[in-house]
């Protein structure tokens, strides 16, 4: 089966690598609309998958990683037409300088050709990655979990239906059905069809395809992210920051786990923050300078500092200067 994926997907790819910008952006801007047409086939999918989803019981993170909505689609859309309107970077090119015999050099960008992704439970992954190899002149195959297994392939046959109707091929973007690690383990190692393999989703994944593939790995990374509340901040406005990126969406990798604080800050920050995060039953893991202006806190342990929680919980860390906040989130952040 995934030989035959793996086939298909080479077969497409002369002709994906050598569409106009123009055929590309059309492609691009119908299937945004499409998604939305036919957004109560995808949310059935999707309703599904979440029933699904809480029968095994998954947590509040992943249902939120899970859960698509009409909102969430029209996003998804958004994003495409977003993706349609960017200068096509296919052919582009960068002088270099000239060499000393006089030989003229240049950079020119081309498309890569077969993306394999490996992706985790959330469906948007599947138009974005779609939109991001199709605008490059790249095909994919994609590999989700099991958890979005029917909203991956009503997202996939809509992407699929608007390419037929363009007359290119379908298999510009293919779906991998079978989700287990079997399958998995063997869509690593396809190196006659894959040219790179990129893994989206938490370190575990991360881990795992870095160190089983034989293809080519773009390594991606989980998201400890921090914000930091320097003196003289304004408090208001911070507190409105630090609500919005810790419980918006708790499953997103740019979401906020860590709160890194300047001591001369702690008193005015702290307690109207506490109070505005309680009404999320946001847990706050303090150290002990911080623990000192919350009602309600966890200690917090050295391991609490390089956690990508993916619920509502939000580490305290309390600094004295700015290159001290700057060392802290050096050390422990992810690298977004």
């Amino acid at each position: 089966m995934l030989s035959e994926i793996g086939a298909r997907a080479r077969a497409a790819e002369e002709e994906i690598r050598s569409l106009s910008a123009e055929t590309k952006n059309s492609v691009l801007y119908a299937a945004a609309d499409a998604l939305e047409q036919r957004a109560d086939e995808i949310l059935s999918a999707n309703a599904e998958d979440m029933a699904n989803g809480e029968k095994k019981g998954l947590s509040r993170a992943l249902l939120d990683r899970l859960l698509l909505t009409a909102d969430r689609i029209h996003g998804i859309s958004d994003g495409i037409r977003n993706v349609a309107e960017l200068p096509d970077p296919v052919g582009e090119k960068t002088p270099l300088p000239d060499r000393p015999n006089g030989l003229k050099i240049a950079r020119v960008r081309t498309p890569i050709g077969v993306i394999g992704v490996i992706y985790e439970a959330r469906p948007n992954v599947t138009a974005d990655v779609f939109a991001l190899c199709f605008k490059t002149g790249n095909v994919t195959i994609l590999r989700g979990g099991s958890d979005a297994a029917c909203s991956n392939a009503a997202i996939v046959n809509v992407l699929r239906d608007v390419l037929s109707s363009a007359g290119i091929t379908e298999d510009a973007v293919q779906l991998i059905t079978d989700t287990s690690r079997q399958t998995a383990a063997e869509f690593m190692k396809m190196n006659e069809y894959l040219d790179v393999l990129i893994p989206r989703g938490g370190a575990g994944l991360i881990r795992t395809v870095v160190r089983e593939s034989t293809v080519p790995v773009i390594e991606t990374g989980s998201g400890n992210c921090h914000i930091y509340v320097d003196e003289g901040a304004d408090i208001p406005m911070a507190v409105r920051i630090i609500v919005n990126a810790k419980t918006q969406r708790i499953g997103v990798c740019n979401a906020a786990e860590s709160l890194v604080v300047h001591s001369s800050m702690l008193g005015e920050l702290l307690p109207p923050l506490e109070e505005a995060l309680s009404a999320y039953n946001v847990e706050v893991r303090a150290d002990e300078r911080a623990a000192a202006y919350l009602k309600k806190y966890t200690p917090a342990a050295e391991a609490d500092w390089g956690t990508e929680y993916l619920d509502y919980i939000l580490s305290v860390r309390t600094v004295d200067s700015l290159d001290e906040a700057v060392r802290h989130i050096n050390r422990y952040s992810t690298g977004h």
